[in-house]
């Protein structure tokens, strides 16, 4: 999920270790899979793939599941699914315009199972082009800020990265989130390495315009409505212009617990 980014942050621990772990690397390796059948299986000449088996590694998704996954995409081994991209627009509650990006060798079963979850959940859908215009594609690598007992500054990953093609470093709270023009991904992501600095993901992502802030009735209902497609097999992203303030946050967290 790509909203607030605080909240995606604390969305991406919990998934580590909640029940839907499993669901979760599912989608990972399907990641991989469909890289691999885009650009080949090899990571030196497709760098999609190289971040996509990377995520996979963070998220402790097995070495022979990525591996499996590589051989099916790339037709070294036979079972792969012949999966269609496909991106969906709508809106969510309190008017948060939301792109919905699935993996799916069904696209009938796709197209119900996300338009039923939006409609029960305070969303629905939009005419191709009515919201896809408030984003726009950028490169998005996501840096822990401690490494190996030390803390890396937002001054370093600026120094770092600038001249690879960073735009912008956002504080996530416990990461940076480092923002580029799609195009420059490899760069940025490339600059790290050299540099000796770890990060949790790269990859290409629908970034906002402008955001639009939530109170604790709008998160609440934000949240069980990006819960809900998450949950669906076939949604492989969420990308969303809902921001929610830090006291917010701490409401809802209080409510938690």
């Amino acid at each position: 999920m790509s909203g607030h980014s605080k909240w995606a942050t604390t969305k991406h621990k919990k998934a580590i270790v909640d029940a839907k772990r499993g669901k979760m690397f599912a989608k990972l390796v399907k990641n991989v899979e469909v890289a691999a059948r885009m650009g080949g299986g090899d990571v030196t000449g497709n760098p999609t793939l190289y971040d996509a088996i990377q995520k996979a590694k963070k998220s402790s998704v097995p070495n022979d599941n990525i591996d499996r996954a590589v051989k099916r995409g790339s037709g070294a081994e036979t079972g792969g699914a012949d999966y269609q991209t496909i991106m969906y627009e709508g809106y969510g509650p309190s008017g948060v315009a939301m792109l919905i990006e699935c993996l799916t060798d069904n696209k009938n079963r796709a197209a119900m199972e996300v338009r039923t979850a939006m409609s029960r959940n305070g969303g629905s859908l939009a005419d191709p082009g009515s919201v896809s215009f408030l984003f726009h594609r950028k490169g998005v690598v996501v840096v822990a800020k401690e490494q190996d007992g030390r803390l890396v500054g937002e001054d370093d990953l600026l120094e770092v990265t600038l001249d690879a093609g960073a735009e912008d470093v956002n504080d996530l709270g416990e990461a940076y989130e480092v923002v580029s023009e799609a195009t420059d991904l490899v760069g940025v992501r490339t600059a790290l390495q050299a540099a000796g600095i770890d990060y949790d993901s790269a990859e290409a992502q629908f970034v906002p315009d402008m955001q639009v802030s939530l109170d604790k009735d709008g998160a609440e209902k934000m949240f069980r409505l990006v819960d809900v497609l998450e949950d669906l097999d076939d949604v492989q992203n969420l990308y969303a212009n809902f921001d929610v303030p830090d006291v917010v946050m701490a409401e809802l967290d209080a409510t938690e617990d």
